[in-house]
C-alpha cells in the first residue's frame, strides 16, 4: 500500500469530515437555501458549511498556514509558510440540479526560492463515490492507493475531450464557439461534466484524454493541474506557456494530444 505525506493525511481527514453533511444535503437538495452569488453563479447553505468545517479541521493541523478560499476570500496567514487553496464545492450548480458529480478541491501552495508560487500537494474528493484523488510534487499521482497515468491515446480521432461550456456571466462564448469548431471535427467526442476539479482528475485517471476551459479561478484548478502533471501530463494556458493562473486558461492532456489540441486551439484564435 502506497504511503503518502502526513499533509495528505491531514487534507483527507478535513475532507471526510466535510463529507457527511454535503451528502445529507444533496439528498435534500430541494430543501436547501440558496443565495445568488453572481450571474450564474450560485452558492448554498452546503458550500459554506463544507467551507467552514474544511478551514476548522486543517487550521487545527497548521495553524499559522493561511488561506485561500471560493467562499470567504483570503485568510492570511504566516507569510514564510504555505496556504490552503480550497473549493469546498466544485460543481454547485449540478449539486443544485441533484446531478451527482461534484467534488471537494484542497491544494497547498509554497513558495519558490524565487518567491513564484508552486503548487505541491492536492486532493480533489468525490463524496458520493468516495474516489479520493491525490498528488504530491514528485511522488505522483493517486486514486486511494493505485497510481494514476494519463491516457496513453495518441490520435485526436480516438480521444474523448472535456471542456467547459460558457453560460450566464462567465467566460466568452464566441470564442469558446471558435475553438470548438477548432477541436469536435477532429475528436471521437466532447464532454461537459460541470466540476473542473474532477475533470481533471479524469484527464490524470485516463478517463478523458484531454481538457481545455477558461475563466477558471485557483481554487477551480489548483490541485487538479498538480493531477494531471503528476500523472505525467502537461498543462499549459491557451498559448502553451506556463501562465496558467494569471490568464485563467487551461490545456490538459498527454505530451501527444496536448501538441495535437494546441495546435488546433491555437489555430482557431489565430482565425
Amino acid at each position: 500500500m502506497v504511503s503518502h505525506s502526513g499533509l495528505i493525511a491531514v487534507m483527507q481527514k478535513a475532507a471526510r469530515k466535510a463529507a457527511p453533511k454535503l451528502r445529507r444535503d444533496f439528498g435534500e437538495v430541494g430543501e436547501l437555501q440558496v443565495s445568488k452569488k453572481g450571474p450564474g453563479d450560485f452558492v448554498t447553505m452546503a458550500d459554506k458549511r463544507a467551507e467552514e468545517t474544511l478551514v476548522s479541521e486543517l487550521r487545527a493541523a497548521r495553524p499559522d498556514w493561511g488561506f485561500l478560499l471560493e467562499e470567504g476570500g483570503e485568510i492570511e496567514g504566516n507569510p514564510a509558510k504555505p496556504r490552503f487553496i480550497i473549493d469546498p464545492l466544485d460543481g454547485t450548480t449540478n449539486f443544485l440540479h441533484s446531478i451527482p458529480h461534484f467534488a471537494m478541491s484542497i491544494a497547498v501552495e509554497e513558495k519558490k526560492p524565487n518567491g513564484q508560487p508552486d503548487i505541491t500537494h492536492a486532493l480533489v474528493y468525490q463524496p458520493l463515490t468516495d474516489e479520493t484523488f491525490w498528488a504530491e510534487k514528485g511522488r505522483g499521482a493517486w486514486l486511494h492507493d493505485r497510481r494514476l497515468r494519463v491516457s496513453a491515446r495518441r490520435y485526436l480521432d480516438e480521444s474523448l475531450i472535456g471542456t467547459g461550456i460558457p453560460h450566464l456571466g462567465r467566460s466568452d462564448s464566441e470564442r469558446w464557439t471558435r475553438i470548438y469548431n477548432a477541436i469536435a471535427p477532429e475528436v471521437a467526442g466532447i464532454r461537459r461534466f460541470g466540476a473542473a476539479s474532477l475533470d481533471f482528475a479524469w484527464v490524470a485517471a485516463g478517463r478523458m484524454d484531454g481538457f481545455w476551459e477558461d475563466d477558471l479561478d485557483p481554487w477551480d484548478s489548483a490541485a487538479g493541474m498538480l493531477l494531471v502533471k503528476e500523472a505525467g501530463g502537461f498543462v499549459s494556458d491557451f498559448r502553451g506557456q506556463d501562465r496558467m493562473m494569471e490568464r485563467r486558461e487551461y490545456l490538459a492532456a498527454n505530451g501527444d494530444l496536448h501538441s495535437r489540441l494546441h495546435k488546433l486551439l491555437g489555430g482557431a484564435l489565430r482565425g
